[in-house]
This record gives structure tokens, sequence and C-alpha cells, in this order.
């Protein structure tokens, strides 16, 4: 024998010829059953409820096999009602599963009325047959395992008395003890059974709470790296922007206005990328509660679109205020990823922008041919899909196509509040 209490290996013989220790298993800093106790615990798990209800019914037809014809070592009784006996002793015991309280009062009608109609056999001390006492144990042990306390008291307390009143001075309260020890078990596999379901509760919470805390770990991983990765180098865009007309001598105003409206537009996304960084940062933080674009910022983008160079013309109809946020929101990013995609493939043409607000938001954006080859860069062909994702998120629709003359345009048309926004909802209700 081990000093850790396992058995020495057999000479001779491989992994395979040792499978129990007495080294207890410990989970969560509880100690839980040794391996073999664990893998019995498994097996009767894996039985199920068919499983159990087919147990109890063989048990008790071979309680009732045993019982039938040993009734006359116990009671007087006639050949006929010999088996009718039997199974008033051992019938309960199929009602131990589902309804152990009523499997016990049954049995207890049939244990008062089997000793007053049947007188018992000579030297024979006991009220019931040997069958019908370990059927009433059974149920007994199933009551504790199961029902309140209130149902557990009361039992005990009835099968007590029947024990004081039928069974024989000497003999009563060694049984009323026996009945009170089978119920205690009953009570700790019950204490034992609930501890380790709360147990493995207890670790799945856990488990849980651990793949949060992993998943706000990596976004804020993603964060600082979408921070050290875009936000710096964006920086370094505006400072050079700002800086450029005084570190190069003789620029002229109007370069000098490019570099501002440049260092304009990298300071504005730079604004919305930390936005949108301190949402990752943040995991109890909404998305609703970072500042989103609105109808205020649509004129100032086509103003700044405009002085960065772009040939534009807008107008507008209706009245902006009608626009709820989750729709101004998505004419914003739609507007802007419009302007984008004209200024980058259709570099020089001339841009027009119309919105109508009224029932429905509506905007058109149309490029004409145009006069230069496409900018640099390689384009995946996402910005489309994108924009009619956003048109789609508040209910709208987005089509983009080729124009005869050979431009592009962009069609919207948005709800003027979506089911998101407050006041579409306090409308609703």
């Amino acid at each position: 024998m081990s000093r850790r209490g396992r058995p020495e290996r057999p000479p001779g013989r491989g992994r395979r010829a040792w499978r129990w220790t007495t080294t207890p298993v410990r989970a969560g800093g509880r100690a839980v059953l040794v391996r073999p106790a664990q893998a019995l615990g498994r097996r009767l798990n894996q039985v199920g409820p068919r499983g159990w209800d087919l147990v109890l019914w063989l048990v008790t037809a071979v309680l009732f096999i045993i019982g039938w014809p040993t009734v006359q070592l116990s009671h007087e009784v006639q050949g006929s009602l010999m088996p009718v006996v039997a199974a008033i002793g051992v019938a309960p015991l199929l009602l131990a599963r589902l309804h152990p309280l009523l499997g016990w009062g049954l049995w207890t009608v049939g244990g008062v009325v089997v000793p007053l109609l049947f007188d018992r056999a000579p030297g024979y001390d006991f009220p019931w047959q040997v069958t019908a006492f370990l059927v009433l144990l059974a149920l007994l042990f199933a009551v504790a395992l199961r029902d309140g306390a209130r149902a557990i008291a009361i039992t005990w307390l009835v099968t007590a008395v029947l024990f004081v009143v039928l069974l024989p001075n000497e003999l009563s309260a060694g049984w009323v003890f026996g009945v009170t020890a089978v119920m205690g078990v009953g009570l700790l596999v019950r204490w034992l059974v609930r501890s380790r379901r709360e147990l493995a509760e207890q670790t799945e919470l856990g488990e849980l709470e651990r793949a949060r805390r992993a998943i706000a770990e990596e976004r804020t991983r993603i964060a600082r790296d979408l921070h050290d990765v875009v936000a710096h180098r964006m920086s370094m865009v505006v400072v050079q922007a700002q800086s450029a007309p005084y570190r190069l001598g003789g620029v002229e105003p109007e370069v000098s206005k490019e570099f501002a409206s440049i260092a304009d537009q990298a300071r504005e996304a730079l604004n919305e990328v930390r936005g949108m960084l301190g949402v990752l940062r943040s995991d109890g933080q909404l998305a609703e509660d970072v500042p989103q674009p609105g109808t205020d910022d649509v004129l100032e983008m086509l103003q700044r679109a405009r002085a960065a160079g772009l040939d534009l013309s807008w107008e507008g109809t209706g009245d902006p205020s009608r626009c709820g946020a989750s729709t101004a929101m998505v004419l914003y990013r739609i507007l802007q990823e419009s302007l984008a995609n004209a200024s980058r493939h259709a570099p020089g043409a001339p841009v027009t922008v119309d919105v109508d607000f009224g029932d429905q938001v509506l905007l058109l954006v149309r490029n004409g041919p145009s006069s230069r080859a496409p900018g640099p860069g390689r384009h995946s062909g996402q910005g489309i899909i994108g924009m009619q994702s956003r048109a789609a998120s508040v209910g709208g629709g987005l089509t983009a196509e080729p124009t005869v003359d050979g431009g592009f345009e962009v069609r919207a048309h948005l709800p003027a509040r979506a089911a998101s926004d407050p006041a579409a909802a306090d409308a609703a209700s």
C-alpha cells in the first residue's frame, strides 16, 4: 500500500488493473464522492425516469411473488385472499417515485386494515409481513427525499404512533428509532443531492462570469490595438495638416484652406473612432450612449465636402425636426458613404444631393460621369451593401445603380421615425 492510500500496482499487470482510490476528489473547495461513488452516480443518472419505473415494477413483482405464498406465515388468511393481502402490502411501492406521500398513505390504510381483519399467525409478533415492512421503509425514505418539511413531520409522527400502537412494547421504541434513522438518511441524501446541484450551478455561473470577463478583456485589447493603429496615425494626419502652412514657406491661401479642410475631416473621423473605442472599452455602456450624428450635422458635412473640392450642390425640403434620431444617423451615414464613393470613383464629376423630410425621408445622391481617372486604391464593393443594411435597420430601403449618361445615383427612402426611436415608441403605445 502506498503512502497516499492507493494500492501498489500488481506485478505484471497494466494500468487497467487498478481502478480505485481512497483520495477524495475536490471541486470548488468541497470534498465530494470518491471515484467509485462518482461512477455509480453517473450510472444512476443515466437510468432515467422510465428506467426507474421499470425497476420499481420489477422490485414490486419480486416482493409480491415472495409475499403471496408466505402470507399464512404471518396472518391467518384464506387461500383466495392471500394475493390480495400480499398486494396491499407491496403495491404502494409503485408510487415511490412520482407520489411517495400518496403511496405511504395507501400503505398506512392497508397497514391498519390488515391487522384488524386478520389475526396474526402463532409465534409471529409483527402486525405486517416482512415484504410490506420493507415497502414501508422504502416509502419513508422516498418521502424524506422528495416532500416538504411538514409532510415529512406528519409522516414520521403517524408512523411512530402506528408502531407504538400495533407493535409489542419491547419492539416499538427500537423500530421508531429505526424509522427515524431511515428518514434521517433520506434527508442527508437529499441535502447531498441539493449541494451537488448548487455546486454545479455555481460552477456554471463561474464559467459564464469568466467568459464575460474574457470577452471584456478581448474588447479592451481590440480597443487598445485600434487606438494604437488607427487613432495615433489619424492624429498625425491632423497635426501635419494643421502645421503644413507654417512648416512650408509660401503656401497660397487656397492651399492653406485645403490643409485646414483635411485637418477638420481627419479630426471628425478621429472623434468617431474614439467614440467607438469608448464603447469597446466600457462593457456596460450602450451604443446609444455615444453621441451620434443627426440632421444638424448633414448640412455641415455637405459644406465640408464642398470646401474639400467636391463639385457639390444640394437642396433640402420639408422639416428636418420630424426626423427621428435613428433615421437621422442612418441618413448621415448613407450620405457620407455616397459622397465618399462619388469623390473616389468619379473624381471631378458634379454631385447633386436632394433630401425631402416628409412622412418619409427621401434621399437622392447623383453624380455625373467622371472626367478623370478614379483615384488609386482597392475597393471591396461592400459600401453599397453596408448602406442597404443601414437603411433596412430602420425599416427603409436603398437602391444604387448607374445612370444612362454614365454617372451613378443612390436612392434611399427611410421612415421619418424608426420603431426604435423613443418618440415612435410612445406614439405606438
